[in-house]
């Protein structure tokens, strides 16, 4: 019983020294609790929407004082023009337009109804029906309170709801782009970590080391037929999505390859800071698939709007870089915007790429050198 005893109490011992298995016990449960508690959520709160007020009466300045009373809806803009409501949904600053009609108090006093207009984004399915269904019960609420003070049984505004980029609300529209997003990222990290960890487990790295290649040389040979290979799994996403779902790519094609080559670059340069970071297999793929896979899934905006979380999960998403490719890939593709549109978070993403190349590219060259003597 002793002897039983002293080897569970070696075991333990044993896992609390290895760190791996510690995170693994109680870091990822915890973290997918914190995730899954406060990030997966399908109500919504604080969605953006813009105004366009052509009447500027009582009732119109009324329900929109309901509509931003609640804690759902902020209004982000008032708009001049019907004109502006594009540029707003290609932007991504809104998920909703709503219009009212000239003269909607006279309206309703004349005639006894009125109509406005709720227009959605349409790019985010689930979004885009939270949106329109909690306008439309404001506004019903709206209505009942104006028909029981005129004594009217009939609802005096009726809200008209359209979908746009996508009117039939079709799921694919929201998954694909995600599911580039997720499939990018892991593959070039994977491929890259996996490959140069591989070698040093072999002992081929050794002749890499012997050779007259220097260290820059040997990344850049390294990396470039993944990225060429990445890049021909982008087409034939591509071509996947447009022929089988039949969703096309409404803007610039040369846009979007370009957008798609520099997610590459960051996924690649990921991968060697991975491989510089450990030197066995399992380990390549444990790092990358818990940095990567999850934190895409649930923290890049493709799924669970990022609005709805707390605002701490809003920050800790602006160090992903899948949360601004998401935004790319989805305004090229669905919304058809150009570059006007993307250009912080091409910004942004291009920074990060050169940041994590800088950092993978000195600590590969470290790890070499200390390999090397």
């Amino acid at each position: 019983m002793k002897r039983l005893m002293a080897f569970v109490r070696k075991e333990f011992l044993h896992i609390f020294r290895d760190f791996r298995t510690l995170i693994i016990l109680f870091g990822i449960p915890a973290a997918q609790i914190l995730i899954f508690g406060y990030a997966v959520r399908t109500d919504l709160k604080d969605a953006g929407i813009a105004v366009l007020d052509n009447a500027r009466d009582g009732v119109s300045k009324e329900l929109i004082q309901k509509i931003e009373a609640s804690e759902f809806f902020y209004v982000k803009r008032y708009l001049a023009s019907y004109e502006e409501i594009d540029a707003a949904f290609r932007q991504g600053e809104i998920k909703a337009a709503i219009i009212f009609p000239g003269q909607i108090a006279a309206s309703v006093a004349r005639e006894g109804s009125a109509t406005i207009g709720i227009i959605a984004d349409g790019s985010e399915p689930n979004t885009a029906s939270l949106v329109t269904g909690y306008i439309t019960g404001i506004v019903n609420d709206y209505s009942s309170s104006l028909a029981s003070a005129v004594t009217s049984s009939l609802p005096l505004i009726v809200p008209e709801v359209r979908m746009y980029f996508n009117p039939g609300l079709k799921s694919h529209f929201m998954f694909i782009p995600g599911v580039i997003t997720l499939i990018l990222i892991l593959i070039c990290a994977l491929m890259t970590s996996v490959t140069i960890v591989r070698e040093k487990e072999y002992g081929t790295m050794e002749v890499l080391l012997v050779s007259p290649l220097k260290p820059w040389q040997i990344i850049i040979g390294k990396v470039t037929p993944y990225f060429f290979l990445s890049l021909v799994n982008v087409i034939v996403i591509l071509l996947m999505t447009w022929f089988v779902f039949g969703l096309p790519v409404r803007g610039s094609i040369p846009l979007l390859i370009a957008g798609c080559m520099l997610y590459i670059l960051l996924g690649l340069s990921f991968g060697i800071l991975v491989s510089a970071s450990t030197s066995k297999t399992e380990n390549a793929v444990f790092i990358s698939l818990l940095t990567l896979m999850l934190p895409t899934i649930l923290l890049s905006g493709f799924i669970f709007p990022i609005e709805n979380m707390p605002k701490v999960y809003d920050y800790v998403s602006m160090a992903l870089p899948p949360r601004w490719f998401v935004g790319i890939i989805r305004a090229i593709m669905i919304k058809g915007a150009g570059f006007g549109y993307i250009w912080k978070e091409t910004a942004i993403l291009a920074g990060m790429t050169l940041l994590i190349m800088v950092i993978s590219a000195r600590r590969f060259k470290t790890r070499l050198g200390e390999e090397g003597r």
